[in-house]
């Protein structure tokens, strides 16, 4: 997935199919979505900064990128969207085939527009809302994070607070001191709720406002319930058990003095998000963190279905974080046999941002990518072009949100089905003989992805909250392919004496007394240490010169867990812990059941108490079904 990961680095773009099928009928079989994840702000490699505004096409709005058909003679471009031809404005009076404006280098396929002309800067502008009513050592630990955060903050930044206790506050900060998914309506008030903060949300959505949540307590806050209003708004979300967690007070710096340049916050603000693509492709809608700008429902590019925030083709977003990513989703309409646009072999989608910089000024970015048509029927061609991360990772918001939109959802059956059409499709088999059932290497792992999906926290709620669900969910719709993929199947490295770090795998047949395991499970982090190795540590070994290996191999781990919290947000919580200790579960709850209670463990030191299939057995029955008549 090398090739995937560096267009990535140039457009900020992953595409679940980088082949698409020139029909509708060769799409249905492909069973995952044609979507594409885009992170708009994310700071590519050669992005160019032009300062003066985008030449836009007379037609269909597409802006000029290097796709175009110039005709230098007659001063005019043709869009690779809409064909339609459109002259260039008087200043590009001068331009050449030896003298191209930078938007129209073949490498410019992303470039940002920082126009001159704007509004005075408004301030970056804060309102907290504090809730008062909880324990004095509480109330303590969020009165100093939230001095630690504000004293970070620029100086020309302007911040508001409001308590609400028994009473509501609202105080001029610098003067004084401030003063002291819910089943059969078992609970009656969450839909009420619900309804009010989805209001709120589209209150925000206009304003251009953003809602940001730290739900720091055992019990439920009603992040659940004001789940829209986050979303939709592109706000963060942080949760933990108390305002004393160093989670919640490293968050919240984080959140005002991100790395980069001091007194730089690195958001982007007020953020409109508009689609174009080629003829025989519409748009369904979009899954993550943006609202739908409601649009000409006689748009030619609007698909009859819908998913996530669909019936439009732009999409706002109150905040645009570094790492935001959302995720379109397409729908190819061409019958079967239909040439493309003058029989052109290529496709084209484009995404226009257009936010404020922090510093006040509009900026706009464009990214225009091309891929190539097939007629579908060369399944191996359609295969060469899969990105089996970016597509679980669409396949798992896609099951998210219709867990909450749809009622009575059966997740496990739906997954399971798109999961055995999939590999009835594009994988190698005789009929009716399993053992024959082969995947090729652009599937392989797609398997275990929802394998490991249908285990999450994402699927399985039970013994969550539905605030820990909510929030869990939040931050798969707006994380970028990389950190989604972790989330669904977390990464697990072993340590041991004389020999170097190295990935394995995410079973439990991985545990050794004798290694230390480093698990990255996105939320939270755990080091692992076998019996012996916790021995070993208890006894004093590692304080010893002669055990100076010893102290390197419990070192090690420990040093990048802190580099990825350091580079994480939301910071995820760090658990160290022994085998067979109690926080051991940590762990143990991530991992593939191979040996268990009921099953030989000849070959683990571990065992796993659980009812649950193993991949194994998982995979064995996927084969028989994927190959049946």
């Amino acid at each position: 997935m090398a090739e995937f990961v560096e267009m990535e680095e140039i457009d900020a773009v992953r595409m679940v199919w980088n082949v698409w099928p020139h029909s509708r009928l060769e799409a249905a079989k492909c069973v995952i979505p044609f979507g594409v994840m885009y992170t708009p702000a994310k700071a590519t490699r050669g992005l160019q900064a032009i300062e003066y505004d985008p030449v836009q096409c007379r037609g269909c709005g597409a802006v000029l990128n290097p796709y175009a058909a110039v005709d230098f003679a007659s001063r005019q471009w043709g869009c690779p969207f809409c064909l339609t031809r459109s002259p260039f404005p008087p200043h590009y009076a001068g331009i050449s085939e030896t003298v191209l404006p930078a938007e129209l280098f073949p490498s410019a396929t992303t470039v940002e527009y920082a126009t001159a002309r704007h509004a005075p800067p408004t301030p970056p502008t804060y309102l907290i809302l504090l809730d008062t009513s909880v324990p004095e050592d509480e109330l303590a630990a969020a009165k100093s994070a939230l001095q630690q955060a504000l004293s970070l903050i620029p100086d020309h930044a302007q911040v508001g607070l409001i308590t609400f206790g028994t009473h509501v506050h609202v105080h001029e900060l610098g003067h004084a001191e401030c003063p002291k998914d819910l089943a059969k309506d078992a609970a009656p008030l969450s839909a009420p709720a619900r309804r009010f903060y989805d209001g709120v949300a589209a209150q925000l959505v206009a304003a251009g406002h953003a809602l940001d949540v730290y739900a720091c307590s055992l019990d439920q806050v009603g992040l659940y319930e004001m789940k829209a209003a986050v979303e939709l708004t592109g706000g963060l979300t942080v949760q933990t058990d108390s305002f004393a967690n160093p989670v919640f007070r490293e968050a919240l710096r984080r959140a005002f003095a991100p790395p980069g340049e001091p007194g730089h916050l690195g958001l982007g603000s007020n953020a409109t998000l508009e689609v174009r693509c080629s003829k025989d492709i519409k748009v369904c809608g979009l899954l993550g963190p943006a609202a739908a700008v409601p649009g000409d429902r006689k748009s030619p590019w609007l698909s009859d279905t819908q998913v996530g925030q669909g019936g439009a083709t732009a999409w706002r977003t109150s905040t645009l974080a570094a790492g935001t990513t959302v995720a379109v989703v397409y729908d190819i309409v061409a019958p079967h046999g239909a040439a493309g646009d003058a029989g052109s072999p290529q496709l084209f989608l484009q995404f226009i941002t257009r936010y404020t910089h922090e510093c006040g000024a509009p900026r706009t970015r464009v990214t225009t990518v091309s891929r190539r048509w097939t007629d579908g029927a060369n399944v191996g061609e359609l295969m060469q072009g899969f990105d089996q991360e970016a597509a679980a990772v669409l396949l798992a918001r896609l099951a998210a949100h219709k867990m909450e939109a749809e009622d009575d959802f059966d997740v496990t059956r739906w997954l399971d089905r798109s999961l055995i059409r999939l590999c009835a499709r594009f994988g190698d088999y005789r009929k009716d003989e399993p053992d024959s059932f082969q995947l090729r290497p652009q599937l392989a792992y797609f398997p275990q992805f929802v394998f490991n999906f249908r285990r999450s926290q994402f699927c399985q709620v039970f013994g969550n909250s539905p605030d820990e669900t909510a929030f869990a969910r939040l931050a798969l719709q707006r994380e970028t392919v990389g950190e989604g993929v972790t989330m669904l199947q977390p990464l697990l490295y072993s340590y041991a004496m004389g020999a170097a770090p190295e990935p394995v795998l995410l079973d439990v047949s991985s545990i050794a007394p004798d290694r230390v395991l480093l698990l990255d499970a996105y939320f939270y982090v755990v080091v692992f240490h076998g019996t012996t190795v916790a021995q070993w540590r208890k006894a004093g070994y590692a304080e010893q010169p002669e055990y100076a290996a010893f102290k390197a191999l419990l070192e090690a781990p420990a040093a990048e867990a802190e580099a990825i919290i350091a580079r994480r947000f939301p910071v995820p919580r760090l658990t160290v812990c022994d085998q067979n200790g109690s926080q051991a579960r940590f762990l143990l709850a991530k991992l593939n059941p191979s040996a268990t209670y009921q099953s030989s463990a000849a070959l683990s030191s571990e065992v796993i108490m659980t009812d649950d299939v193993s991949l194994s057995v998982f995979t064995e029955h996927l084969k028989k079904l994927a190959v049946q008549s």
